[in-house]
């Protein structure tokens, strides 16, 4: 068939399409293809063959390399003149009239949505009219129910209120009832004063004897009310008053008998441990005094209460045998066995009171208060007898201390009691307040006790001493005193080991102060007078000491006073002065020892307190503004007598030393030792005798001074002692005259005294003995260079002058008319 009429044959087929072609899964290809299948297969058949058509032109290559075109070339010239896509009208028509159809099929789904909106405008329309009447259809329905509610709140009000009052009107009914039934009883023990036999049942019945109690009760509490009212009425009303009298009479008489049936029923349930009974005569006593009547006799009828012999237990638990003194330790163990027995017999109470009261604190703390007023007040009467500060104990029977150990030991176990208690249970009482009274007595006058104690203590340790030094001197007797033995050996010496006591004392005056004294304010006051007694007997023990030793550096310048003779005695009278004065300078070298070691235990002493201050004293006291500011002060104080004891002490100790050294130097010194013949002889360059025997005495005995002396106090003696030394040799050189070489002796004493007194550590001191060394220079130079000496050191000319004329050559040399003219140049 020709392509011209196949095309005009396509074309003139009717197109169909369909609203519903676009409904569901529309696709557009889907929708192409369907319209142009019928067109498109010839001219996919013509382009398949001419592909393969195209496949099989290959063009030649000719063997001299040259390309031969193929004859493919000639038929593509030729197909030039034919259309390459035939359809191509018949698919512009088809689509054309596709385009048409389309818009006639979206001209209709224009209509039937204007159509669609129209209809639901309208609907719409009506939608919202019937909703607008359903909203006042339900504003009146909610008008109708607030009503209805309204109407039956207010009916359920009304209803209240004929309820309230018929239960008022039932409670009035009963009221009445019991009124008159109460008046019917009221009548009956109205009748006769004294007659109870005319009674209802209701009062003799066994079985109903709560109720009775109720009635009775009741009966009671009305007749005694109106009496109360009636006093101050008119006549008329007082005749009434009195028959009521009568039956207030009855009904105490009946509750008094039915009181005492209960309580001995109950008492009967209580033997036979029916707790069941006990609970329910308990329940009904309650009635009467809110049953204090019966929990007052069930406590006061308890073993531990009546029986003699209970009592006679816990004194011997506690304090031992009649006869025998018991001690704080033993005290302490018995009291808390006793208190165990006590604390675990209350428990097993609680256990039978919880079953039976209706109200166990109320009973319990009857029964604790019946406990420590009566079972611990007997035994602490016994154990704690109050002394009388005017004639206390005396210490053989453990004196105040005795008395204050088993008040601490008693008030420490009683507050563990009364702790105990208060976990077993004791209602409202207050248990500790309670122990507190019991004591109240002892703390009042505690203070006083304490401070008497302590000084009761201080005397009884100051008399053993003395016992004790009373036979070391019996026993000594007087021979060594004979021989020259330490005159200070019949003194008693100072002991760290009885300050430490007197503080251990106090220590435990402490711990009784923190147990008694709750209140800072009160501690802090006990304790100050307590540490106060420590420091009276610290300065009093440490002051005598001292006093004592000083008593001996007395007596040792006592005896070197009394072996002091005149330059024209005999040989013989000599010798023994001489002897007398070496047991003198041996007494006075011990007692410089002796005050020594008094001082070193006078410095422990003092520091053994001061250390008890910062660690134990000071922390009580810090709570009170002021207390320790006057507690340090007056440590002061205290010690401020000791103190001034030692500096008295040490002068002397100086005075003592100086005297054996100027004795040493006016026995040993020679006056060939700083004039030695010239006899062409080499001079002796070692320092002379006297200058070694008084350094060696010094070494000696101021070892003890460089151990007891500490810091300022020691820097202080020593510094004294050195200037002392000092002015000593001055003097004594002030006796001699010196030549060259014995003023290069003099030189090498100097010397000798410097390098001793450089271990005093005393600066100014060694500058003087420097100053020496330079001044015995003037027995050494010529007299002509004497001007020379001074020209560097003009603090010393004073001096210098005095050495000046000890030269041996002063007159030969006529140094005087030198002398003068130094004095003139000086000035």
């Amino acid at each position: 068939m020709p392509e011209g009429s196949k095309s005009s044959s396509v074309s003139n087929l009717p197109l169909i399409l369909d609203i519903d072609d676009f409904k569901g899964d529309f696709s557009f290809d889907a929708l192409y293809g369907n319209l142009v299948n019928e067109l498109l297969p010839s001219f996919q058949e013509e382009e398949a063959d001419s592909a393969g058509d195209h496949g099989l032109g290959v063009s030649e290559v000719l063997p001299n390399g040259h390309a031969r075109a193929s004859s493919d070339a000639a038929k593509f010239a030729q197909g030039l003149s034919n259309p390459l896509f035939p359809e191509v009208d018949s698919l512009l028509s088809l689509f054309k009239d596709s385009c048409k159809k389309l818009i006639d099929l979206r001209n209709q789904i224009d209509g039937r949505l204007y159509n669609l909106k129209q209809e639901v405008s309208t609907g719409d329309a009506k939608h919202r009219k019937t909703l607008t009447e359903l909203e006042k259809g339900v504003d009146g329905l909610f008008d109708s129910f607030a009503r209805l509610d309204s109407r039956i709140s207010s009916v359920g009000q009304t209803a209240a209120k004929i309820g309230d009052h018929l239960q008022s009107a039932d409670a009035q009914r009963e009221t009445a009832s019991q009124t008159i039934e109460l008046v019917k009883y009221l009548m009956e023990f109205n009748s006769s004063p004294g007659d109870l036999m005319e009674l209802s049942p209701l009062f003799s019945d066994d079985s109903r004897v709560a109720e009775a109690a109720s009635i009775a009760q009741k009966l009671r509490s009305f007749a005694e009310e109106d009496i109360a009212r009636a006093v101050p009425s008119a006549l008329g009303s007082a005749t009434a008053s009195r028959g009521l009298e009568v039956a207030v009479a009855n009904l105490q008489e009946y509750c008094n008998e039915l009181e005492n049936r209960l309580l001995a029923r109950f008492d009967a349930a209580s033997q036979r441990r029916e707790l069941t009974t006990m609970s329910e005569c308990a329940k009904i006593l309650s009635q009467f005094n809110r049953g204090s009547s019966a929990m007052q006799h069930y406590v006061a009828t308890r073993p531990m209460f009546i029986d003699v012999e209970v009592m006679n237990s816990d004194t011997r638990l506690v304090l031992g045998d009649q006869g025998s003194q018991a001690s704080p330790s033993n005290v302490a163990r018995g009291l808390s066995s006793l208190y165990k027995e006590i604390t675990d017999t209350v428990r097993k109470e609680a256990a039978t009171i919880m079953t039976v009261f209706p109200s166990p604190n109320d009973v319990m703390s009857i029964l604790v208060q019946r406990v420590l007023e009566q079972r611990v007040t007997a035994l602490l009467d016994k154990l704690l007898a109050k002394p009388y500060l005017v004639n206390p104990p005396p210490m053989e029977e453990g004196g105040l201390l005795l008395y204050l150990r088993m008040l601490a030991v008693a008030y420490e176990k009683t507050q563990e009691l009364a702790r105990e208690l208060r976990v077993v249970g004791c209602g409202d009482l207050d248990v500790e307040g309670l122990t507190e009274s019991l004591f109240s007595s002892h703390k009042d006058e505690y203070p006083e006790h304490e401070q008497a104690s302590l000084g009761q203590l201080y005397h009884a340790k100051l008399e053993e001493l003395r016992a004790e030094n009373q036979n070391v001197s019996d026993s000594a007797g007087t021979i060594g005193r004979s021989k020259g033995a330490s005159v200070s050996s019949s003194h008693q010496q100072i002991s760290v080991a009885v300050v430490t006591e007197f503080v251990r004392w106090n220590e435990e005056a402490l711990t009784r102060c923190t147990l008694f004294s709750s209140q800072p304010a009160t501690l802090a006051a006990n304790v100050k007078a307590v540490f106060t007694c420590l420091l009276d007997q610290v300065s009093q023990y440490i002051t005598d000491g001292l006093e004592r030793a000083r008593d001996s550096l007395t007596e040792a310048a006592a005896m070197r006073e009394r072996f002091v003779l005149g330059t024209s005695v005999s040989r013989r009278v000599a010798a023994a002065a001489a002897s007398a004065a070496e047991a003198a300078a041996a007494a006075g070298e011990s007692s410089f020892r002796s005050f020594m070691v008094a001082v070193q235990r006078c410095g422990s002493g003092v520091a053994i307190v001061q250390q008890y201050f910062a660690n134990s004293i000071s922390r009580l006291l810090l709570p009170v503004d002021g207390a320790h500011a006057a507690s340090f002060e007056e440590m002061a104080t205290a010690m401020s007598s000791a103190e001034g004891a030692a500096h008295k002490g040490l002068q002397q100790c100086i005075e003592t030393v100086m005297a054996e050294v100027e004795r040493l130097l006016s026995a040993e010194q020679k006056a060939t030792d700083y004039r030695s013949p010239d006899d062409g002889m080499a001079p002796d360059h070692r320092p002379t005798n006297a200058c070694t025997r008084v350094v060696a005495y010094l070494s000696r005995v101021l070892e003890a001074s460089f151990t007891a002396l500490e810091g300022l106090n020691k820097q202080a003696f020593l510094t004294e002692l050195g200037n002392r030394l000092y002015k000593g040799l001055l003097n004594h050189w002030q006796k001699f005259t010196f030549n060259p070489s014995g003023g290069l002796r003099l030189k090498r004493d100097i010397t000798e005294y410097g390098e001793f007194v450089r271990s005093f550590n005393a600066p100014t001191v060694d500058e003087k003995f420097e100053l020496l060394g330079i001044l015995a220079n003037v027995f050494i130079v010529a007299p002509e260079s004497l001007s020379s000496l001074f020209e560097g050191t003009p603090s010393i000319r004073k001096d210098a002058q005095r050495f000046i004329q000890l030269r041996d050559d002063y007159k030969s040399a006529k140094l005087a008319s030198r002398l003068s003219s130094l004095c003139s140049s000086s000035n």
